[in-house]
């Protein structure tokens, strides 16, 4: 029997109009798929502009004199660093320095903070670093996240918002009024192009929804969403990396500041450095599909297939993958599946846009 999903969206009903089924993540009805042809739905990301429902991300809190010092302790990043109406990525930790999590934190100013996180550990970890602190916790499932995302994002927000949003910097946020609702607009996102997320309220969200695919915004499922983070070699947690991998191991170093004070899994963390077991990568398959499986180098095993996709736009079979340390881009590996025989070569990521002009785009 299915068990019943603990968390609502108020665009659910919007979501069954366009065929999905409603699939759970993270505790939510979520459109894993629509009744369009997700090639389309990717076209739209990549040529104009799509939106996602990411309110199944837990949109958590923190607020009072302590956060600061909360969220130094629960992350990697120096919070000290994260003025008001900036945001960063980054890694949550267990104690033995591994991934529980990956997050954006934004701070909002007036000691209001708000971390988005997925299906990892962040909430209990972070009651756990808030012991003894004062500070209020709280998780806000009333607030939603539509994610647009496409070159013609910011035109569609500067037509309907109270306020241009052309100087707002990657990782920055601002509250706006949008089709005449409050919201608060972040320039952060999921797809490899330019692109904001939206959070509003459960009152209003479904009026913004309608409102931007009255401009044409294309709905797109989270098959789609698959495919243009693939492209982009941006990692799913519990796909691309979980407790068993250190931030060093998947490509998320950059996420740790590695001045700053004590944090959860500091110690170790650090001296698990240079010594990671596996390398995250990405691979071009010689197949005209998406392909999973395991992955040899002169028959031993030395990795394995994490996210595969068919890339309709690049002509390719992609994937992310994790392999041996050591083995160089440009490797050709074999590819061992169900009913699959086949070789990959290692390639550096992102597969799309590898100078992230789009997403930096000033």
């Amino acid at each position: 029997m299915t068990e019943p999903l603990s968390r609502a969206s108020a665009l659910a009903s919007r979501h069954a109009a366009l065929g999905s089924g409603l699939e759970d993540w993270n505790g939510m009805g979520t459109a894993w798929s629509y009744s369009t042809d997700p090639r389309d739905e990717h076209d739209a990301v990549r040529e104009a502009a799509g939106m996602f429902d990411m309110s199944p991300l837990k949109k958590v809190f923190v607020r009072g004199p302590d956060a600061a010092a909360v969220l130094d302790h629960l992350t990697t990043r120096d919070m000290g660093r994260i003025g008001p109406g900036q945001a960063a990525y980054l890694s949550v930790l267990t104690d033995a320095g591994t991934m529980a999590d990956d997050a954006i934190v934004s701070n909002n100013g007036g000691d209001e903070w708000m971390i988005v996180h997925g299906s990892g550990d962040t909430m209990a970890l972070l009651l756990a670093s808030a012991t003894g602190r004062n500070v209020d916790i709280e998780l806000d499932d009333d607030l939603h996240d539509i994610s647009l995302q496409g070159p013609k994002a910011l035109d569609i927000l500067n037509a309907a918002a109270s306020a241009d949003l052309s100087g707002l910097p990657y990782f920055h946020h601002a509250p706006a009024t949008l089709f005449g609702h409050p919201c608060r607009i972040s320039r952060t996102g999921y797809s490899g192009e330019r692109g904001y997320e939206i959070f509003a309220n459960t009152s209003v969200v479904g009026d913004i929804w309608d409102q931007l695919a009255g401009t044409g915004v294309v709905p797109c499922s989270f098959t789609a969403l698959d495919k243009v983070r693939i492209e982009a070699g941006l990692l799913f947690y519990g796909y691309d990396m979980t407790d068993t991998h250190t931030p060093w191991e998947v490509g998320l170093g950059f996420t740790v500041s590695r001045n700053k004070g004590e944090f959860r899994g500091k110690a170790a963390l650090m001296a698990a450095r240079d010594k990671g077991h596996i390398r995250n990568v990405g691979l071009v398959v010689d197949h005209d599909d998406a392909a999973a499986g395991a992955l040899f180098l002169d028959g031993q095993e030395v990795g394995v297939i994490n996210s595969p996709c068919w890339s309709h736009r690049m002509k390719k079979s992609l994937a992310l993958a994790h392999i041996r340390p050591g083995i160089a881009d440009g490797t050709a590996l074999e590819v061992r599946g169900e009913g699959l025989d086949t070789t990959a070569r290692v390639a550096p990521l992102p597969f799309y846009d590898p100078e992230k002009l789009n997403t930096h785009a000033k």
